[in-house]
C-alpha cells in the first residue's frame, strides 16, 4: 500500500532503507489525508479565531485530533500489515497510547498499529495448524481480542509515556530553533531529502506530528510550511522554462501546473537531479520562504496536503493570508534567481547549425545523392553500367543462345 504514495525502493543500502521506511509512514498517512483536512478545515472556520467562530462546533476539534487521527493511522497501519484483522486490533491498541498521554498521540499510533498487527500475524501461523475444525472462529477472535487488549495496556504503560517524552524534547529542540532564528537553516536538510523523494517522510512522519501538537497549543504551526511550500519548486520550474536546457523547456510549464496548483511536488525532483547544483537554488529559496514566514508570524492549522496553493489557502488561519502567500512569492523569486544564475542565463544552450551551413533535410538528401554516385562508380575509376542494365543484357543474351540451338 505504501508503494502506491511514493516511487518503488529497489536496493538494500541505507539510502533505499530510509526511503522504505518513508514508504511505510506515508502509506499510513495518506489515505487518511481527508480526515486531516476535514480536521483542519473545521479549526480553521469554527475556533474562537477561526473565520467563523462557534462554539458548539469547535467542539469536534480535540476529539478529532485527540482521539479519531490516530486510530484511523492505526487501524491504517494494522491493515498493511495484516489485513483487516491487522486493522481492528490496531484500532484496539492505539486506545492505549490515546488514553495515556496528553498530546496528539500520532507517532505513537504509526509505531503501536503495525506492532501489533505484526504481533497478531505471528500468533495467527502459530494457531492455524494448531486449531481443530470447528474452532477457527473462536480461536480467532479470542487470539485478536487477547492481542488487542495487551498491546493497549502496553500502549497506556510504555509506549504512551515514552512516544510522549520524544514529542517534547523534539518540540522543544524547534522552539529553540525558532526562538534563535535558525529555523531557515533547516531548509539544508530538508531540500536534499525531498529531491530524494524523503518529502513524505519528513512532512508527516517528523514535522506532522510537531506542528499538530503546536498548532493544538497555540492555533498554527510554521512546522506545516517547513516543507511544503511549493515556492522553491516553481521558481526552480520558471528558470527551466526561460534558461534550461532547450529541449526541457518545453515541459517545464505543465510541470508548473501540476506542482503549484496540483501540489505534487515529485514532479521538479528529476530536474534537480539532472543538474546537481540546482540544489543550491532550492535549499535557498526554501531558507528565504521560511525566514519571511517567520518574520511575519505565519502558520497554518493543518498539513497542506498536498501542497498545493489551493491547500495553503484552505488551512490558512484568518488575518494570516498575507504572510503565507508572501513566503511563497518569496521563497519563488529567490529560487528562480538562484536558479537562472547556476543555468548561466540560458547563455550556454546554443541551438547545433547542421555541417557547412545546411538545414538537416538538404544534408540528408546531398548525402542520398552522394551515396548513390559511389554506387555507380568501380573502384577501378571506369564507368559501370547499373545493375539493372546487366541483367537485361544477360537475359538477352541467352535468348540469343536458345535461339540458335533450335535452328540447328
Amino acid at each position: 500500500m505504501a508503494d502506491t504514495y511514493t516511487p518503488p525502493v529497489y536496493g538494500t543500502g541505507v539510502k533505499a532503507t530510509i526511503q522504505r521506511i518513508g514508504g511505510y509512514l506515508a502509506g499510513m498517512i495518506m489515505p487518511n489525508i481527508g480526515a486531516f483536512i476535514a480536521w483542519g478545515l473545521i479549526t480553521a472556520l469554527f475556533i474562537p479565531t477561526g473565520w467563523l467562530p462557534n462554539e458548539s462546533l469547535a467542539a469536534m476539534v480535540g476529539p478529532i485530533i485527540s482521539t479519531l487521527l490516530p486510530i484511523l493511522i492505526a487501524y491504517t497501519g494494522g491493515r498493511m500489515v495484516h489485513g483487516q484483522r491487522g486493522a481492528v486490533v490496531g484500532a484496539v491498541a492505539a486506545m492505549g497510547v490515546v488514553v495515556g498521554t496528553d498530546v496528539p498521540m500520532f507517532l505513537g499510533a504509526m509505531i503501536i498499529g503495525p506492532l501489533t498487527a505484526l504481533i497478531l500475524k505471528y500468533v495467527d501461523k502459530f494457531t492455524e495448524a494448531r486449531t481443530k475444525a470447528g474452532f477457527e472462529m473462536l480461536v480467532d477472535n479470542f487470539s485478536a481480542g487477547i492481542v488487542g487488549g495487551a498491546m493497549a495496556v502496553a500502549g497506556v504503560l510504555g509506549i504512551g509515556p515514552v512516544v510522549q517524552e520524544v514529542t517534547r524534547v523534539a518540540g522543544e529542540a524547534v522552539n529553540w530553533l525558532i526562538g534563535t532564528g535558525v529555523l531557515p537553516f533547516a531548509s539544508v536538510l530538508i531540500e536534499p531529502a525531498k529531491v530524494l523523494f524523503l518529502n513524505n517522510a519528513i512532512n508527516h512522519g517528523v514535522l506532522g506530528p510537531l506542528g499538530v501538537t503546536q498548532a493544538a497549543e497555540t492555533g498554527k504551526s510554521i512546522l506545516f510550511m517547513l516543507e511544503s511550500n511549493p515556492g522553491p519548486g516553481l521558481g526552480l520550474l520558471l528558470a527551466f522554462m526561460f534558461f534550461g536546457p532547450r529541449a526541457m523547456r518545453p515541459s517545464a510549464p505543465p510541470a508548473m501546473i501540476i506542482h503549484f496548483f496540483g501540489g505534487i511536488h515529485e514532479i521538479y525532483f528529476p530536474y534537480v537531479l539532472m543538474k546537481p547544483r540546482l540544489i543550491l537554488a532550492v535549499i535557498g529559496g526554501g531558507a528565504a520562504g521560511v525566514f519571511t514566514f517567520m518574520i511575519t508570524g505565519s502558520g497554518l492549522v493543518a498539513t497542506p496536503s498536498p501542497g498545493s496553493i489551493f491547500a495553503y489557502v484552505a488551512v490558512t488561519p484568518r488575518g494570516g493570508l498575507l504572510g503565507v502567500i508572501a513566503g511563497i512569492v518569496v521563497a519563488t523569486a529567490v529560487s528562480f534567481v538562484l536558479a537562472a544564475l547556476l543555468l548561466g542565463f540560458g547563455r550556454g544552450e546554443k541551438e547545433e547549425e547542421p555541417a557547412a551551413g545546411l538545414s538537416a533535410e538538404d544534408a540528408g538528401t546531398s548525402a542520398g545523392a552522394t551515396e548513390d554516385s559511389l554506387d555507380e562508380q568501380p573502384a577501378n575509376g571506369e564507368r559501370r553500367e547499373p545493375a539493372g542494365s546487366a541483367e537485361r543484357a544477360e537475359s538477352a543474351e541467352e535468348t540469343q543462345t536458345r535461339t540458335a540451338g533450335k535452328e540447328a
